[in-house]
């Protein structure tokens, strides 16, 4: 396979505008809608707001985060321990990225 062959594109633009409601991001990653807003209320992840007392809607890095989150809680990982090492990972990643385009 050549490198093309093995590169993923992402649309960035596209998935800054993603937002996905609670219902749909439960099925997407098989976490609970119960556990995504216990972990909403903990802080962990945030909804998009919208209008008062509308269906909690969760943005690309959001549901990003949620998947994380449950895969090092399943691999032994405490929710906080998880949580702190998803909010790491991401805030490295975010400035990367923002070295990245500050040299274009």
């Amino acid at each position: 396979m050549t490198q093309d062959e093995n590169q993923t594109y992402y649309d960035f633009d596209l998935l800054s505008k993603l937002v996905v409601g609670i219902g749909e991001v439960s099925e997407i990653t098989g976490v609970p809608t119960r556990k995504i807003r216990y972990w909403e209320d903990k802080g962990i992840v945030c909804s998009v707001q919208e209008a008062d007392g509308s269906t909690r809607r969760y943005d690309y890095l959001n549901i990003k985060k949620i998947v994380l989150v449950q895969e090092l809680v399943e691999d032994g990982y405490t929710l906080d321990a998880a949580a702190k090492k998803v909010e790491d990972r991401m805030k490295n990643i975010n400035d990367i990225f923002q070295k990245m385009s500050e040299k274009k």
